[in-house]
C-alpha cells in the first residue's frame, strides 16, 4: 500500500466517506509534513459539518472549475440545467455577439459558463455580473480571470439599481438565481445551509407567496432592459409556478413558459419580450 492509500485509510478511519477521502488526498497532494497537517486540517473541517466544495476551495460547473468559498453560494445541479437552457436559447437566435446580464451573479458560474461555452462555438458574448456582495464580485473576478475570460463587467447593485441606464432595451438574456427560500422554510431545512451566504438563500415574502419578493423585482423591471425579443430566464423554487406565471404576465412578457428541473420540480422561468 502506498503512502497514498494509507492517508485515504486514515481518513475513512477518522469518519469521512472513502470518495471525499480520495479528494483531499488528492487535493493537498501529501508529501511532506506539511502538506500531510493542512490536509489533517481541512478533514477536520469536514468532519466539523463544512461542505465539501468550501473545503476543497474550488468546485467543477458545467465546463468550469470554479473557485469557491464562503462568500459565496454553492452552485446545484439545477443552476446546470438553467445555463443548458440559456444557452440553447442564445443559440436558437443566432446572435453574433449576445449581451448577458447575471443577476445575482455569486461565483460567476451561469455567467461565466455561458461566456465560456459561447466562446467555444464562436459567439462572442458580453457579459454584466451583478451582485449586491462585494465579496461575491471578488470570486466572479477571480473566476473569470483563471479561465482568461475577457469582455467580463462587475457591476455592485441590487438587481438593475446601479445598472447602467445605456442598457436599456439592450439586453439579449436576463440571467438570475435568486434568493428564493422563505425563513420559515429555511429554518426547517438542512442546518448545513448555515455555511453559505444568508442573503444568497432567503428571500423576503410577498403577498404573492414566501420567498418572492426578489422574484417578483426581477420579473418586474426586466423586460424594460431586454432587447426585443429579449429573454428572462431564472430559477425558483418548487411552490413558486402559479405566481410566476401570474407575475410574468402582469410584467407584459410576450412568450411566458415555466419549465420541471430534473427531478420533475417547477423550477425555470422562461419569459420573451
Amino acid at each position: 500500500m502506498d503512502a497514498n492509500s494509507y492517508l485515504v485509510t486514515e481518513l475513512i478511519d477518522a469518519g469521512l466517506n472513502r470518495r471525499e477521502a480520495r479528494w483531499l488526498v488528492e487535493e493537498f497532494s501529501p508529501d511532506n509534513p506539511e502538506a500531510i497537517a493542512a490536509m489533517r486540517v481541512a478533514a477536520q473541517r469536514r468532519l466539523d459539518g463544512e461542505p465539501i466544495q468550501y473545503v476543497l476551495g474550488h468546485w467543477p460547473f458545467r465546463s468550469l472549475d470554479l473557485e469557491l468559498d464562503r462568500r459565496v453560494l454553492i452552485p446545484r445541479p439545477e443552476t446546470e440545467e438553467l445555463v443548458g437552457l440559456a444557452f440553447d436559447e442564445l443559440m436558437q437566435r443566432s446572435l453574433k455577439e449576445p449581451l448577458i446580464v447575471d443577476l445575482g451573479c455569486g461565483s460567476g458560474a451561469i455567467g461565466l459558463s455561458l461566456l465560456f461555452e459561447l466562446r467555444q462555438l464562436g459567439v462572442h458574448a458580453t457579459l454584466v455580473a451583478v451582485d449586491s456582495s462585494r465579496d461575491a464580485l471578488d470570486v466572479t473576478r477571480a473566476n473569470a480571470a483563471k479561465h482568461g475570460l475577457e469582455g467580463v463587467t462587475t457591476v455592485h447593485s441590487s438587481w438593475f439599481e446601479a445598472l447602467d441606464e445605456s442598457l436599456l432595451g439592450r439586453v439579449d438574456l436576463i440571467v438570475a438565481n435568486p434568493p428564493y427560500v422563505g425563513a420559515a422554510e429555511f429554518a426547517t431545512l438542512d442546518p448545513v445551509l448555515g455555511y453559505e451566504p444568508l442573503g444568497a438563500l432567503v428571500s423576503e415574502d410577498t403577498v404573492r407567496a414566501e420567498g418572492f419578493l426578489d422574484l417578483e423585482v426581477i420579473i418586474g423591471q426586466s423586460c424594460a432592459w431586454l432587447a426585443p425579443n429579449g429573454l428572462l430566464i431564472c430559477e425558483h423554487g418548487n411552490m413558486h409556478r402559479a405566481p410566476i406565471l401570474q407575475s410574468a404576465h402582469d410584467a407584459m412578457f410576450a412568450d411566458v413558459q415555466d419549465l420541471d428541473d430534473m427531478f420533475g420540480n417547477p423550477r425555470f422561468l422562461i419569459a420573451k419580450r
